[in-house]
């Protein structure tokens, strides 16, 4: 039985590298040091994240730091190279076959195109019926009322059923993917930009249907995003990811009101406001270094006003700087 406080979903220590497999004559000339090994991206770097029963985790960092796929690696689309991915305490790769459907089925992604992310042959009933069907959730007997259900519980007019996914707009279109995800009956929602590339004015109603569904169907999200804003709208906690590791973790009052580590105050920095009087504004300085050739020691070393030798050496862990607030920064030390 799980309480309160232990985790739903957990990473643990989970690293991602992506690179080309060699061939067997590429293995033989590495062998002889015949060649060099291929280049590897470097997308996930020892990331430990848990996230609570009922709670909304936002994941947030600049474009290419990781973010995307420790969602797919959380929502078990892609493996890790190493580390350990636990459903209610259960490594994933130790489960049965019976807790691995049971995985499958709580756990559903909703993707940042939301024309990508359907079967443009497929009408929208067609789209919502299918997992249902082929996992036995309802029967076919059921199918009018189960499909009508779940388009309604998104905010979708079922009388649209009949139509392709290309003769809806974009808000429609993330409407008819959040209803094909609720009609397996999911306990985890891992959101990736499914926002991000919606109107603003669309976006806060999928936002505030995401709140609105988390309370009548005891959802948990991990909501990723680049949008500081969106994140300490809906979240409860955030998680700030740097070059493929989490540098900062609070809840969200704190990280917006008392942000530790360097990074997460230069994103704060540019977060558009509403002020009386002039606001300079502060990009971070520099580039997000590639992933193929992180820097060593602290990956947010090359950019950071504070860096000093032990950063551009020794990789900093996390530390409990304040209740629930961790940090991995030197200043901290």
């Amino acid at each position: 039985m799980m309480d309160a406080q232990s985790p739903l979903i957990e990473a643990r220590n989970v690293s991602q590298r992506f690179g080309a497999k060699p061939d067997l004559a590429a293995k033989i000339a590495l062998k002889l040091k015949l060649a060099k090994p291929g280049p590897v991206v470097h997308a996930l770097d020892d990331v430990s994240l848990s996230i609570r029963s009922g709670e909304v985790v936002g994941l947030v960092g600049e474009s290419g730091c990781g973010k995307s796929t420790l969602g797919r690696v959380i929502a078990g689309i892609t493996s890790p190279s190493d580390g350990q991915v636990l459903w209610k305490g259960v490594d994933r790769n130790a489960m049965t076959g019976a807790q691995t459907k049971e995985f499958g089925l709580s756990t559903q992604m909703i993707f940042q195109n939301p024309m990508a992310a359907l079967n443009p042959r497929m009408t929208v009933d067609e789209l919502i019926w299918e997992a249902p069907r082929t996992h036995g959730l309802a029967r076919s007997g059921e199918h009018v009322g189960y499909v009508d259900k779940y388009l309604t519980l998104a905010g979708f007019d079922p009388t649209m059923k009949s139509r392709y996914p290309h003769q809806f707009s974009g808000g429609q279109r993330q409407r008819v993917n959040i209803a094909r995800a609720l009609a397996v009956q999911p306990k985890f929602l891992v959101c990736d930009e499914s926002v991000a590339a919606l109107d603003v004015s669309i976006q806060a109603q999928v936002i505030n249907l995401f709140m609105d569904l988390r309370d009548r169907l005891d959802l948990t999200y991990l909501f990723v995003s680049h949008d500081l804003g969106v994140v300490e709208h809906i979240s409860d906690r955030v998680a700030i990811m740097y070059l493929g590791r989490i540098v900062e973790e609070a809840p969200v009052e704190e990280v917006f009101r008392r942000a530790n580590h360097p990074y997460t105050k230069a994103l704060l920095a540019e977060v558009p406001r509403i002020e009386p009087g002039k606001r300079r504004f502060t990009p971070v300085v520099g580039e997000l270094p590639s992933p193929l050739n992180p820097p060593k020691g602290c990956h947010f070393h090359p950019r950071c006003p504070f860096a000093m030798d032990r950063c551009r050496n020794e990789v900093p862990l996390k530390k409990e700087i304040a209740p629930n607030h961790l940090s991995a920064c030197h200043l901290n030390g």
